[in-house]
């Protein structure tokens, strides 16, 4: 079992205790009723943990890689971080806001066009009229939507959706980026522009949650790892000992 980083000091995420519960019939949470009704924290039959007694904390300008099997919580933990899921056990704190390429489709509405979905989320990401004016060229011209400006965004490729969505991001002003495995999605042209600009967001002390299991772009982008196994983190340390250890627990 590993143990929370030893980070003293400001932090801009803390996690104490995190804990998630899924229904394994439906792959859905538990319903309002079962939360207002305060129904015991203990796993009924069909239940099962997500996520359990996840503690840790990150610095801000940290590149933390996130590995682990699939369906051990990586993804999870990701939205926990966002706020998009809230946790059965335990609490995590985000000082400031989080710019989250977590779901190809995550934020955007499909029957909207490709212009109005960047001025939705950007709106809902705290971006003014005019500082969406200002960035709207640039945002598009990144992903190289010219062409698919007003297509509804349901009707992109799958590729066209991850350029929209990251090139978005990646223009907010918020400091806690979070990255799945989504930019295994496209071309490898796009792919390296997106790896140069989340470098340039290091550079300019953004903290980075990327999950990969790529071990190239892990070791490119992390300097500290947290590993996560059934659930729980196994260990959280250097990024290099992280993945020394999981390729132990779950050789090729």
């Amino acid at each position: 079992m590993g143990t929370a980083s030893s980070a003293t000091g400001q932090t801009i995420i803390s996690a104490q205790g995190l804990g998630v519960r899924f229904r394994r019939n439906r792959g859905s949470r538990r319903s309002f009723k079962d939360l207002f009704a305060g129904r015991s924290r203990r796993s009924r039959p069909g239940e099962f943990w997500a996520l359990r007694d996840v503690t840790f904390e990150v610095r801000p300008g940290e590149a933390i890689g996130v590995v682990g099997r699939n369906g051990q919580g990586k993804s999870t933990l990701l939205k926990l971080v966002a706020g998009v899921l809230f946790p059965d056990e335990g609490s995590v704190r985000v000082d400031g806001g989080v710019a989250p390429l977590i779901e190809i489709t995550g934020g955007f509405v499909g029957d909207l066009t490709v212009r109005d979905n960047v001025h939705l989320a950007a709106g809902l990401h705290g971006l003014g009229k005019r500082e969406i004016a200002d960035r709207f060229d640039a945002i598009i011209g990144f992903a190289g939507a010219e062409e698919v400006i007003d297509t509804p965004f349901k009707h992109l490729s799958s590729g066209m959706k991850v350029r929209v969505a990251f090139s978005l991001i990646s223009q907010l002003d918020e400091p806690v980026l979070l990255v799945d495995e989504v930019l295994a999605v496209g071309d490898k042209a796009f792919r390296a522009k997106c790896y140069r600009r989340i470098e340039e967001l290091l550079t300019e002390g953004r903290t980075l949650f990327l999950v990969s299991h790529n071990e190239r772009d892990l070791r490119r982008f992390c300097s500290r790892g947290l590993y996560l196994d059934g659930g729980r983190l196994a260990l959280d340390g250097p990024i290099d000992e992280v993945l020394e250890r999981y390729a132990q627990d779950h050789p090729a």
